[in-house]
């Protein structure tokens, strides 16, 4: 069947069902915002739109007089920007899809964009195609690639005056906004387009569902590709493909709809930030435990690493990725293409949560108890019921409890001066 138009049409379409086998992706914020490298990726707006002082004071002591946004254009190198390098990393951490910022809210755009002349990436900066680099490394690796794109662009003359009419002329989203979805679609094919910059105006304005039923009736994509629902100003949580709701979004019971938890490991900021310090980032073990509240509830997690300006994924960052990477290694099976059980966590603690695949139920720890006995009280045991632990060879020993429900004896841990890992998942057959 063709899809209309409108939302009834388009909210009916079936989510490709690659995403939500996906559970795990790493989004990538990346731009001119990554030259001052401060604040955040809202830098040009809270240096020109809200005349900050403390903005306007870092550019006064860093750049030259009248210094402006679009000087720091060519200072955006990609020098050490390696695509294969970047899928690598993405691969080993474990992600089965990567989102790149095409285009943030400042207007520059990642690949030779017809219709942003000279605030793009071929024109100047990096002189790069740097979506089309990344995307022929991800596919080289078996990785789907989202893009991120922004339908507004806070500082362009065309959207400040559709703005001030009201939004009831269009010139922005016909010579800029649309060309460019249509344009990112034919030419990198992408599986995933995850827009933004949605809300200040309505769905008219944008244009935005005769765009999606292109998509999914006439594109090149049109059976694979999967968006999100920012796309007008009333859209999150309601229209669209799955569901991001609002950025770092906890729904704290289960969702109706497929949805997905957008986190950064940098918590103050998605792009890089030259000052960020260690206290600011996300450890190990709450990344672990965002992933795993995040897929108990039907959830996909989608972690950010902002790069630098010459385009290295910093250390700190690496080293976060990595970590998640090998948690996936072993526990990966709880995670990867499972479905939400009948209860998302055990009733007295938000220290284990559940996962299944048919009639396996994964129990996943957060916290390793003191007496190596882990007590379970919604499963309910039966004679076959046989209980393992992912990353380790045997069956462990179970009991049932007074209370209907499991005690297991997990394997002995030798003391060791180290916290242990985040995070352990013991695989239940035979349950109900």
């Amino acid at each position: 069947p063709r899809y209309r138009p409108d939302w009834a049409s388009l909210d009916a379409r079936p989510l490709p069902a690659w995403f939500d086998q996906a559970k795990v992706g790493v989004f990538v914020h990346w731009g001119v915002f990554s030259v001052p490298a401060w604040g955040s990726e809202w830098f040009w707006w809270h240096w020109r739109g809200e005349h900050r002082t403390d903005y306007e004071r870092f550019v006064q002591h860093r750049y030259p007089p009248d210094t402006t946004y679009a000087d720091f254009a060519p200072r955006f190198t990609a020098h050490d920007f390696q695509p294969r390098e970047w899928a690598q990393l993405f691969q080993r951490a474990g992600a089965r899809y990567v989102v790149l910022t095409t285009k943030h809210h400042e207007g520059f755009t990642n690949w030779g964009s017809p219709v942003s002349w000279n605030w793009n990436s071929l024109d100047t900066g990096p002189h790069r195609d740097l979506v089309g680099e990344l995307g022929q490394a991800l596919r080289e690796s078996n990785i789907r690639y989202g893009l991120y794109h922004s339908l507004l662009e806070w500082f362009n003359p065309l959207y400040l005056a559709d703005k001030e009419s009201g939004f009831k002329t269009q010139n922005f989203v016909l010579k800029k906004t649309m060309p460019e979805l249509y344009d990112l679609v034919v030419k990198y094919k992408p599986d995933l387009i995850w827009s933004d910059g949605d809300w200040e105006a309505p769905d008219s304005y944008w244009n935005s569902t005769s765009f999606l039923a292109w998509l999914y009736n006439d594109s090149p994509v049109k059976d694979t590709v999967v968006v999100n629902d920012r796309w007008c100003n009333n859209c999150s949580c309601h229209h669209g493909g799955y569901y991001n709701c609002a950025d770092k979004y906890k729904p704290g019971t289960l969702p109706t709809h497929k949805w997905e938890m957008c986190s950064s490991i940098d918590k103050l900021s998605w792009g890089y930030r030259s000052n960020m310090n260690i206290a600011e980032l996300m450890d190990e073990a709450s990344i672990i435990e965002e992933l795993v509240q995040t897929v108990s509830f039907g959830g996909n997690y989608l972690l950010n690493v902002g790069p630098t300006k010459e385009g290295l994924i910093v250390p700190i960052f690496q080293e976060r990725l990595l970590a998640l990477g090998r948690w996936l290694d072993t526990n990966g099976e709880a995670i990867y293409e499972s479905k939400p059980w009948r209860v998302q966590m055990e009733n007295s603690t938000d220290t284990v949560w559940y996962t299944s695949k048919g009639p396996v139920v994964y129990a996943i720890f957060l916290i390793w108890p003191r007496d190596n006995v882990l007590e379970l009280s919604s499963p309910v045991p039966s004679p076959a019921t046989q209980v393992t632990m992912l990353g380790f060879a045997g069956t462990l020993k179970w009991q049932k409890s007074l209370r209907e429900g499991l005690l297991i004896t997990l394997p002995y841990m030798l003391p060791s001066p180290l916290p242990p890992q985040s995070g352990w998942a013991v695989k239940l057959e035979g349950v109900k």
